[in-house]
């Protein structure tokens, strides 16, 4: 067993290895020529001969030490967010775009007939329902419409902010409708709100939030909007870390 163990961790760390190696060869060859896996090609690893070039090969190396630190952990999440995707982009493949969003329509639909059993007269719960139904069938759509034109800034700039759309929006849209899901999700928004205004955002902008909105109502989807769609764009950011430093094979 501590055989065995010992094993899994002398590959993990050869593993970590081999990918900031990756990155800092990557952030070198943003300023030098031939730098990433060109030590068994036929031309080499380029190599300063000057004292001017070396001096600057060094100084680019070591400033580029502390931003691999930073960046790695990033990587790391952008590889465990592009092993879901890709899965999910098996799946695609195996059923289809419009299996997909015809199991997406079937499952909220589901949902939000059942809702109209469920609640019978009472029109608030089905309206509820109903409401996340749209949210998440058109968030999805937009995501998988935006995913098959393919192309890394698209997919980043529009294909994953609405996936995390598709997530986030509809209970906060369904509550909008029932009072029951807004006690739930209305008092967590506002503590979320408050810390990010009083933490996170500069004062200036805080300051004119503060002063010029109320959160209220749909001010509370715009907010989860405005949350879901950076959030995005930073899982696409990571995904492409990670595809820099660990290229698919595709």
């Amino acid at each position: 067993m501590a055989a065995g163990q010992s094993r899994t961790r002398d590959g993990l760390l050869h593993g970590l290895k081999i990918d900031l190696v990756a990155l800092h060869e990557s952030w070198m060859q943003l300023v030098f020529p031939r730098q990433r896996g060109r030590e068994h090609s036929v031309l080499g690893k380029w190599e300063p001969t000057t004292t001017s070039d070396r001096l600057k090969y060094q100084l680019w190396a070591v400033a580029g030490l502390p931003l691999v630190a930073a960046i790695y952990p990033f990587v790391l999440v952008g590889l465990a967010v592009r092993f879901y995707a890709s899965r999910l982009d098996s799946g695609v493949a195996r059923v289809g775009g419009a299996g997909i969003l015809l199991t997406t329509i079937i499952v909220w639909g589901g949902l939000t007939v059942a809702a109209r059993v469920q609640f019978g007269a009472s029109t608030e719960g089905f309206y509820a329902v109903a409401a996340a139904s749209v949210t998440a069938i058109v968030a999805s759509l937009l995501a998988l419409s935006f995913r098959r034109l393919g192309g890394r800034v698209v997919t980043i700039v529009c294909s994953y902010p609405f996936a995390t759309t598709a997530l986030f929006l509809p209970p906060v849209v369904a509550a909008l409708y029932s009072p029951v899901i807004a006690d739930t999700i209305f008092p967590r928004s506002f503590d979320l709100a408050v810390y990010f205004l009083d933490n996170v955002a500069p004062a200036a902008l805080a300051e004119t939030l503060r002063s010029s909105y109320d959160l209220e109502g749909l001010a509370y989807v715009i907010m989860w909007f405005g949350l879901a769609v950076p959030l995005g764009w930073l899982l696409g950011v990571v995904v492409t870390l990670a595809n820099v430093v660990r290229p698919t094979e595709e």
